[in-house]
């Protein structure tokens, strides 16, 4: 909910007699205005500084003696911190916390400069990997979402500069995101920070691929980790933010598969060792179903629907259907758990998907042999007796919600 929504449709909740004008005031003193932006300021205004400082000293930093230089990312980092130390004991955490992740840019920025002063960088990660452990150890000390945010960033960048330009993939940064971050977002599970951890994880298991040339499908071990990791969590909106990434990543490729599954060529590409692959994969599965269990989310089993490994099979228009059929079965899926739990959020998302699917297995399908007036009018009936469909279980949904109520 929002100040908005609540400015533009309080007051008739109030002449209908749903809520009174004191809860009325009451709910919108929960919602300060403008608090989003001016929250925003402190954090815009600390980058604004931080680059306009880094930009200043870059200018004029082969002219400065080499004490002048470390004299300045010392003093520049020092003073940053304890300004916001200083401003985030007297109670403005917003400013505190801004000062603070300028200290933490102004950090990597000196790790930057003063390796590249003694050139250090291009031979060793060590510097850059304690920028990503600083930044985990100043989220854990202040426990805050912004800096949670910053060195997740910060890692992707590490791994990706360590990957790129040294050809290495550095592990301890891997293990450090993955158990310093991951165990904060444990302990304190949010949202936002569950869909930077899983999209950062995922972008260290991509690095690690390309590292190792192995099949692409072996992205899918770590990223359903990371999945599995969401079964477990009791904080049923964070382990949906957790696990969206690695589904967003599993349904691109099972789409990918219906389009050029085809040919045999494309599928060649995605086998890895059939006994490794199905043995790692299945002892993710069962990690996965035990969560579920415990937390009885057995329904949403259906996500690994897209996980079977139909690639070993011989490319052909055969596996591109029945990839097809898999994506139709998880669609399916989603929008029968979203009319079972009531949550229009998941009606949209499964409504999508299944236009998406369907989009894709009528290109693929007809094109070919159906004439375009035809074509575009069979598409049009289709997405018509939908779009029924949906309105129709929505209002069924409705009337029995209002018919339980006492």
């Amino acid at each position: 909910m929002s100040r908005k929504l609540l400015e533009t449709d309080g007051q008739n909740w109030v002449e209908k007699g749903i809520i009174s004008p004191e809860q009325h005031a009451r709910l919108l003193a929960l919602y300060p205005e403008d608090a989003h932006a001016v929250g925003l300021l402190p954090l815009l205004g600390s980058l604004l500084v931080g680059l306009s400082a880094l930009s200043l000293v870059a200018a004029n930093w082969q002219g400065l003696p080499e004490l002048v230089r470390l004299g300045l990312l010392l003093g520049s980092m020092m003073a940053a911190y304890a300004a916001g130390e200083y401003f985030y004991r007297r109670g403005n955490d917003q400013l505190g916390l801004g000062l603070v992740a300028l200290g933490l840019i102004l950090f990597g920025a000196g790790i930057i400069l003063t390796s590249q002063l003694y050139q250090l960088i291009g031979y060793d990660l060590t510097g850059l990997l304690a920028w990503a452990v600083a930044g985990m150890g100043i989220t854990w000390v202040y426990r805050s979402r912004l800096l949670f945010l910053l060195t997740a960033i910060i890692s992707g960048v590490v791994q990706g500069y360590n990957t790129g330009q040294l050809g290495a993939f550095s592990y301890l940064t891997a293990a450090f995101t993955a158990l310093g971050l991951g165990y904060y977002w444990w302990r304190r599970p949010d949202s936002l920070t569950g869909a930077v951890l899983a999209s950062g994880l995922l972008w260290q298991a991509t690095l690690l691929v390309s590292y190792l040339h192995i099949k692409l499908t072996w992205f899918f071990v770590p990223a359903m980790l990371v999945y599995a990791l969401g079964d477990w969590q009791p904080h049923r909106p964070a382990a949906r933010a957790v696990q969206g990434p690695p589904l967003v990543a599993a349904f691109l490729f099972t789409l990918g598969l219906a389009l050029f599954g085809e040919a045999d060529s494309y599928t060649d590409e995605l086998r890895p060792p059939l006994l490794a692959y199905l043995a790692a994969l299945g002892a993710v599965l069962a990690l996965s179903l035990w969560g579920k269990a415990r937390r009885g989310r057995l329904s949403s089993a259906t996500d690994w629907l897209l996980l079977l490994p139909g690639f070993y099979f011989r490319g052909g228009l055969a596996l591109a259907v029945a990839t097809l059929v898999v994506l139709y079965a998880y669609s399916g899926a989603v929008l029968a758990r979203a009319q079972q739990e009531h949550n229009p959020d998941r009606v949209t998302l499964g409504t999508v998907l299944f236009v998406i699917t369907t989009a894709v297995a009528y290109f693929k399908l007809t094109w070919g042999f159906l004439d375009k007036s035809l074509f575009f009018l069979v598409g049009g009936l289709l997405l018509l007796g939908l779009w029924w469909y949906l309105r129709r279980t929505a209002a069924r949904s409705a009337s029995s919600s209002a018919s339980t109520r006492p």
